[in-house]
């Protein structure tokens, strides 16, 4: 039996797609949950929680009340009103007259060439008074137990400079489904966590920026937030910015510690993600090989199969290849799904999902080159 190239290229998308699948489920297990509440002795460290609101009325007051209603008692909120245009400045107002650990740090001009957020977190972070940072987003909610189990997590382990954790993420529709999921795809299907662990490369950083804890004093030794005043990817690059100088950073299973609806619906999904996607990929190589890898090994098998089906005619090597391929993909995906709460439908639409996560990580690099990418009525970079 000869061999074609359609069977290479099958088998070669076999391979695609089982080696990150694979990669996929060990990291899933490495990134382990957070030391339980048992597990979990108090402690007196304070904690300064920085939010950064630009028109969040709908999400500011659930935000800070979760954050205060905990088990570790020295914590501090501080809430930064990015030149809202809604009722988000008068919730934090009456929220710091209702309980003195709640902050608004004074609004001033957002400076020419900084993007709204990271000057936010600037602000409060050079305001924060605890040994820790938490810099999170106005939508994250967190559990009872959260910030005394983080803690447990960071004991004993003085060169650690930064933690963070993926939220159990949170969908309403099938346009979020097919999107946001695919972050723990990515992330646990491509990233080495093993060398993560191991050294302070900056090229193996990993964050989430709905869920930063940084030691205060690695912040400030690795220049802050005003490192990347530019940008608008801060869960890379707040922990890439902490590596460079020495620290190390971690990963934290999230799922049970809060949880966060990032988007509602797929246009402001796609927004959301495009608004980002390139930066946190830096790298028009990596984004050529995901592409490849997406269109070889989670798609191709499926046209392959369809055409075998059209015309009646069976390929045995490209068409078991194939079917190899789809039953591995969707292993994975169901295996992730139940670990992290994620809906069904996206795990159904799998194909359509990667698709869409590929044209979005592309129209990112284009709104990247035109300098056209925004996010709550802000191009990047630009004052107002």
């Amino acid at each position: 039996m000869s061999i074609s190239p359609i069977d290479v290229i099958a088998c070669l998308g076999l391979v695609m797609v089982l080696v990150p699948s694979v990669l996929a489920v060990i990291n899933m297990t490495r990134l382990g949950p957070a030391p339980t509440i048992e597990q979990s002795p108090e402690s007196d460290v304070l904690v300064s929680c920085c939010i950064p609101a630009r028109n969040e009325q709908e999400n500011i007051r659930a935000c800070i009340e979760s954050l205060l209603d905990g088990d570790h008692r020295d914590v501090e909120v501080l809430v930064y009103d990015d030149q809202s245009t809604d009722e988000t400045p008068g919730i934090i107002r009456t929220m710091a007259e209702e309980d003195s650990r709640v902050r608004k740090v004074e609004t001033v001009e957002l400076p020419a060439g900084y993007n709204g957020k990271q000057h936010a977190c600037q602000r409060m972070g050079e305001q924060a008074a605890g040994e820790w940072i938490l810099f999170t987003d106005a939508d994250v909610r967190f559990e009872k137990g959260w910030l005394r189990r983080t803690l447990a997590f960071t004991s004993d382990r003085p060169g650690l400079g930064l933690v963070s954790a993926f939220p159990n993420e949170q969908t309403g529709t099938v346009g979020e489904a097919l999107l946001v999921p695919m972050i723990h795809v990515i992330l646990l299907g491509y990233l080495p966590m093993g060398t993560m662990r191991r050294t302070t490369n900056p090229s193996a950083s990993a964050g989430c920026g709905q869920f930063l804890l940084a030691r205060k004093q690695a912040w400030i030794e690795s220049g802050g937030h005003e490192a990347f005043r530019d940008s608008m990817h801060d869960g890379i690059r707040l922990p890439r910015s902490i590596r460079s100088r020495g620290w190390g950073t971690d990963l934290v299973d999230g799922t049970d510690l809060c949880r966060c609806r990032m988007y509602r619906g797929f246009a402001e999904s796609f927004n959301g993600f495009a608004k980002n996607a390139w930066e946190g990929l830096g790298s028009i190589w990596i984004l050529l090989l995901l592409s490849v890898i997406h269109l070889v090994g989670h798609l191709l098998p499926w046209f392959i199969l369809a055409w075998c089906l059209l015309t009646w005619t069976w390929l045995p090597i490209a068409g078991t290849a194939s079917i190899a391929a789809i039953v591995i993909a969707y292993a994975m995906r169901i295996v992730l799904a139940i670990h992290y709460q994620q809906a069904v439908i996206g795990v159904v639409l799998h194909p359509v999902g990667v698709l869409v996560t590929t044209i979005v990580q592309w129209w990112s690099l284009a709104l990247s080159c035109s300098g056209r990418r925004t996010w709550k009525g802000r191009v990047a970079g630009s004052a107002g």
